[in-house]
């Protein structure tokens, strides 16, 4: 009758809308924008699927050199090198470490959820998504308004386009969450040649640049001379370095995304699922490859457009300012190959936010469903993708579309999921008796908070946007698990032969379960039960019941499977044994599995609860347990709308 109701065209948008949601979030299930991964042993090899990452480390060149001639003037050469220094011999130990521990994609994240259980595993899990979701959708943010900058500083549209940054940038985040709304690919081939094509550009700006340093040597006399006025001695200058170096750290990005594409990696013909040898030995040459070609960029890149560009060019409103390379394509290269370096910026910096997009959709689908935080739409990509496209809009419009605004904010969300991998590969080690690794990654987890610390004290902004990313998440996923508080959870139900012969010896009477909290499980227990479940319902001597006892397990798991074993205590009393996060969703998956297996209406009997009502709810919500009997009538009465076919709940 309903669907008379509406026009027909509403159905097939709900339908698009909600594409894949019913295999999205289940265990070997879709979880994300991308296809599927790629069969066993069919992989693209790691060279390419460095590409992939590429498109967010490498596009950082577009505005790196800028921000670290903003933030250490001509000391950022050798701040550069610190940061280098910490690329190579602090993030890639640790994400290489990150590698062998989690060899199927999911992070330091998922190995932090390991090392924690209970809530506080689940708060933490929820916290570090926080800080994911500030790096991924600052990414988005940022590279479109580096993209937009260097459009606008073009000398061939700075007239047309000027003033109209915000406008183009909300443009580019519009058309990137368009892109995702129809269907996106993980399009390796497109990312290869982006990144083939940047770092050539780039390469030749390089070679261009030190051209002109060498053949005008007195600008490396005059960088060195001043550098020496202002700092004086070597030591000083590293001093100084290593306190602005928490500003570079954007320099860092890229890593999580590295480990984010391992199931693309091409493994070994022997490769299995547990062990993935290739595709980690794989995945390990694909951060090295990137990290020092990275490094060498970087290091080259700092130099030319420090010794080259007058310092004021760097400042908001310069012509270099988030646009230092830009700059001196057009500067020595003329305007036509300025401009191909622009078009090639441009698409690099759009495409790395296509590849933050899809880190979020392929992350949260991944953990909050699973945890009962999240609506059952957020299993779908379409209905994700425009609330992070608004969430997105929001965050240009409250940081101006500026690339030095977030850069806070980008920072601080790296160095939290850098500092969370670091600590997860520090207790990994220490687990596994490796004390020099265990010393060694402690280190560099001391390093990184602290990078993150000064970050935050300096540039307390992206803790800000951090923390509103992170109690947003937790509000809209408590607000979540509430609503679906009485949801069966249960994704299947396996009885063991004692179990299955009590249920079906039942059949042929009437099935009868009496809920038992169990204590000393001791005869009189048993015997008591039974005389008072009879007592209070009335029920004559004649009647036989089968005791359901269950165990809570870790309460803060959501949906989980369930295995029923069956017992005889002291020669006369059946007992069937569950373990479960959820008293009531026990229950009443038991029940209903008994109907569906015998055709038969099942009864359970409880007793009430003592205590607040409303304290009780909380236990179930938060321990799975408290007023039992009445949850599991509504687990029951959401499951069977159909009243006649509902199980019997009876309550004395």
């Amino acid at each position: 009758m309903a669907t008379t109701q509406h026009p027909p065209h509403t159905g097939r948008l709900r339908d698009w809308m909600l594409e894949g949601l019913s295999d999205m979030g289940k265990a070997g299930g879709h979880t994300g924008p991308h296809a599927e991964p790629e069969p066993p042993h069919m992989g693209q090899r790691w060279y390419r699927v460095m590409c992939l990452t590429g498109v967010d480390y490498f596009s950082t060149l577009g505005y790196q050199p800028g921000i670290a001639a903003l933030a250490a003037g001509l000391l950022s050469p050798v701040a550069t090198l610190v940061l280098v220094v910490v690329t190579l011999a602090g993030a890639l130990p640790v994400y290489r470490r990150v590698a062998e521990e989690s060899p199927h994609g999911e992070g330091s994240i998922a190995m932090l959820e390991r090392l924690l259980s209970f809530w506080k595993g689940k708060l933490f899990v929820l916290t570090l998504l926080g800080f994911a979701a500030t790096d991924f959708l600052i990414t988005i943010t940022l590279s479109a308004a580096d993209a937009s900058t260097h459009l606008i500083e073009n000398p061939h549209l700075t007239n047309v386009l000027h003033g109209r940054q915000m406008v183009i940038t909300l443009l580019l985040v519009a058309l990137l969450g368009a892109v995702f709304l129809k269907g996106f690919l993980e399009a390796i081939g497109v990312a290869f040649a982006l990144v083939v094509v940047y770092l050539a550009l780039n390469a030749v700006v390089v070679v261009v640049g030190f051209w002109h340093v060498l053949t005008a040597g007195h600008v490396v006399t005059d960088w060195a001379a001043a550098l020496t006025t202002q700092h004086g001695t070597v030591f000083a200058m590293i001093g100084v370095s290593l306190l602005v170096f928490p500003k570079l750290a954007l320099g860092l990005s890229g890593f999580e995304t590295g480990v984010a594409v391992m199931p693309h990696v091409q493994g070994d013909p022997d490769d299995t699922e547990d062990a993935p040898r290739g595709r980690i030995r794989d995945t390990k040459k694909l951060l090295t490859a990137a990290a020092l070609i990275m490094s060498v960029f970087l290091i080259a890149t700092s130099f030319i457009t420090t010794v080259l560009i007058p310092a004021n060019a760097f400042k908001p409103g310069g012509k270099a300012n988030g646009r230092a390379l830009a700059y001196l394509a057009h500067q020595y290269l003329g305007g036509a190959f300025g401009t191909v370096y622009d078009l090639s910026t441009i698409a690099i910096l759009w495409f790395a936010g296509a590849s933050a997009m899809a880190g979020l959709l392929n992350l949260m689908p991944r953990y909050l469903p699973r945890y009962g935080m999240a609506p059952h739409w957020a299993r779908a990509v379409r209905p994700m993708v425009i609330v992070f496209t608004l969430v997105a809009f929001l965050v240009t419009w409250i940081f101006d579309a500026n690339v030095d605004k977030q850069g806070g904010a980008y920072a601080t969300g790296v160095l939290v999921l850098m500092s969370s991998a670091a600590i997860a590969v520090t207790i990994a080690s220490r687990r596994a008796a490796q004390r020099g690794w265990t010393a060694a990654f402690g280190t560099v987890a001391a390093v990184l908070l602290y990078v993150t610390v000064a970050n935050v004290i300096e540039r307390p902004d992206g803790v800000k946007i951090g923390a509103c990313f992170i109690v947003g998440i937790m509000l809209v996923s408590f607000l979540s698990r509430l609503a679906r508080a009485f949801e069966l959870r249960v994704t299947h139900i396996e009885l063991d032969g004692m179990a299955e012969r009590f249920v079906r010896d039942m059949s042929h009477r009437r099935i009868r379960f009496i809920a038992n909290k169990p204590g000393r499980r001791d005869k009189a227990e048993y015997r008591d039960k039974v005389e008072q479940i009879r007592t209070d319902n009335d029920l004559p001597t004649t009647e036989d019941f089968v005791f359901v006892e269950v165990t809570v397990t870790d309460p803060s798991e959501f949906e989980a499977g369930l295995t029923v074993h069956g017992e005889v205590l002291h020669d006369r009393y059946r007992v069937l044994t569950l373990e479960s996060a959820s008293i009531p969703n026990a229950l009443a998956a038991l029940l209903l599995h008994a109907r569906d297996v015998t055709g038969c209406t099942p009864h359970i009997y409880f007793e009430w609860t003592e205590g607040n009502p409303f304290a009780n709810f909380l236990r179930f919500f938060l321990f799975g347990q408290g007023e039992v009997a009445p949850v599991t009538r509504e687990v029951l009465r959401e499951a069977e709308p159909n009243r006649p076919l509902r199980p019997r709940v009876h309550t004395g």
